[in-house]
């Protein structure tokens, strides 16, 4: 299929969708920096009906290899239309293809926002406490969505407690390894003597953290990648956003954009919910484990030759220092 048979069958969509008489592409680049999924900037303008004139849109498809924890399109587009509907500060979802004929694979659209995401730079000249109070305003939210949901029948209810119920899916990973990886191994027995009991479960995001969302200036634009999303206990998100890996060698505990005390009590102001920081270094640990294991199976679509990346086989080297994170905060360093 070429990019004008695309861009035409895409045309077509869009207009269908839309109401319009007539939709014209009139760009489709491909953006860097997703790692998992493969999303394109179009320029797309309506003729006719209530959305006519130039929109500034991205195309979502799935990329040619994935990771084990990564949902489906049309999961993906469905906790992202839920996060909007609460408010949270996302692109707005637009429409969801799960016919291949269109592009070759399933897609969604989504507004295209403005700004930075990249972590190094959100990062630069911190502390950014108004970001922060901001970023804990807009989890709350996000974790304001809590079972039964009819929209989101999809997602897995945990069978024994979120806790445990990752750490049985993380060694059957590690299972599947060709290769030891005894640091792993350790932190998940660590992880299984000590895992708490978890009262509340909520729409954890599973990757809230800097590099996931977008900044204009000192303005947050937009929550990115809702693909790892599910139920579980919101103090994981909370130790997610503030662990170590994802501070990009920044001092400030919070996404390396300021004191944890301030991403916190926001969150806490707007959820109404007592966060029990005894337990955000339990999940500090799983939160390296897992991203350890998510940087093996990154490597691993490169090394398959299923889809080459230079940025993959770095993220496998990534690895030590995460295997040396968990060693420390389990007491072993």
């Amino acid at each position: 299929m070429t990019c004008d048979d695309v861009n035409r069958r895409l045309a077509h969509f869009i207009a269908a969708q839309s109401g319009a008489d007539e939709a014209r592409i009139e760009r489709n680049d491909l953006l860097v920096g997703g790692a998992i999924q493969e999303n394109r900037a179009l320029d797309v303008e309506l003729v006719g009906g209530q959305l006519s004139g130039v929109h500034a849109l991205v195309l979502r498809t799935e990329a040619l290899s994935s990771v084990p924890e990564t949902r489906p399109l049309g999961q993906q587009f469905a906790m992202l239309s839920a996060a909007y509907k609460v408010g949270a500060t996302v692109p707005e979802p637009l429409w969801y293809c799960g016919d291949t004929v269109v592009t070759g694979r399933p897609f969604y659209l989504m507004r295209r926002i403005e700004g930075e995401a990249l972590g190094s730079r959100v990062v630069r000249n911190a502390p950014h406490i108004d970001l922060a109070q901001r970023l804990g305003e807009e989890l709350a939210k996000i974790h304001n969505i809590t079972p039964p949901r009819e929209d989101l029948h999809f997602l897995e209810h945990p069978l024994d407690s979120p806790a445990q119920d990752s750490i049985a899916k993380y060694r059957a990973y590690l299972d599947m390894e060709s290769e030891p990886h005894p640091v792993l191994e350790w932190g998940l027995r660590w992880l299984e003597v000590n895992a708490p009991n978890s009262h509340e479960t909520v729409l954890v995001h599973h990757d809230f953290r800097t590099g996931n969302y977008m900044v204009d200036g000192e303005a947050l634009t937009g929550i990115l990648d809702w693909e790892f999303a599910g139920w579980s206990d919101p103090h994981e998100d909370l130790a997610w956003f503030c662990a170590k890996c994802w501070r990009f060698g920044s001092s400030f505990e919070a996404g390396g954009i300021a004191d944890r005390a301030v991403f916190f009590d926001a969150y806490e102001e707007i959820s109404g919910r007592k966060i029990d920081r005894d337990i955000i270094p339990y999940w500090e640990v799983m939160a390296h484990v897992r991203w350890a294991i998510v940087a093996l199976h990154q490597c691993a679509r490169h090394r398959s030759g299923e889809e080459p990346s230079l940025d993959m086989a770095l993220i496998g080297r990534r690895l030590a220092e995460l295997e040396y994170e968990i060693l420390v905060l389990t007491g072993v360093m």
